[in-house]
C-alpha cells in the first residue's frame, strides 16, 4: 500500500531502513518520466526495459543507464 508520505516503499512495510527507502524512491521516479532525447531534442525518451531507452518521437533506440539514460 502507497501512502504520500513513503510513496512506493510502502509495500516494504517496517523493514530495511529510511535510508534504503529513499534510495529505491530516488532510483525509481526516473522510470515513469519522459527524459530528453539527445536527437530530437524532445522529451520523449521512455524505458522499454533495464538499460535500454527509446524515443517516443523519432524512434531512436540506445543503450543507457538502467534507472536513467544518461
Amino acid at each position: 500500500m502507497a501512502t504520500k508520505k513513503v510513496g512506493i516503499t510502502g509495500k516494504y512495510g517496517v523493514r530495511y531502513g529510511r535510508m534504503i527507502k529513499e534510495r529505491v524512491i530516488k532510483a525509481t521516479e526516473g522510470l515513469t518520466i519522459s527524459h530528453k532525447c539527445d536527437a530530437c531534442l524532445r522529451f520523449s525518451v521512455n524505458r522499454v526495459s533495464a538499460g535500454i531507452w527509446q524515443c517516443g518521437k523519432c524512434g531512436r533506440k540506445f543503450a543507457g543507464k538502467a534507472y536513467k539514460p544518461a
